[in-house]
């Protein structure tokens, strides 16, 4: 079992920037690839971006040119870079990971509680 925990939420104002993080516990060897998802009130979860191991990502196209997923395997750690937020990202995002294949997309195995990021106008 892997235990994702997040931090790094909070209340910005449009323009400004945050980081989330993302610490993995428990059986670390086995994963493969993590990401984040969010989802925005009323709105179905959507993912925002992942990474593999080996460093290759995608993201949605509502996070490219603003947002950068960064992943630390020594510290079993991802992150999400955020920045130029909008009211638009306002959502609560999850940490995500996988042991059950290698490559990017879903499904994903591992969720975490999620952490709540607001962006004001």
């Amino acid at each position: 079992q892997v235990q994702l925990v997040e931090s790094g939420g909070g209340l910005v104002q449009a323009g400004g920037s945050l980081r989330l993080s993302c610490a993995a516990s428990g059986s670390i060897f086995s994963i493969n690839v993590m990401g984040w998802y969010r989802q925005a009130p009323g709105k179905q979860r959507e993912l925002v971006g992942d990474i593999t191991s080996g460093g290759n990502r995608n993201y949605a196209d509502s996070a490219k040119g603003r947002f950068t997923i960064s992943r630390d395997n020594a510290k079993n750690t991802v992150y999400l870079q955020m920045n130029n937020l909008k009211p638009e990202d306002t959502a609560v995002y999850y940490c995500v990971a996988k042991s059950s294949g290698w490559s990017l997309g879903p499904p994903y195995d591992y969720w975490g509680q999620g952490t709540e990021v607001t962006v004001s106008s």
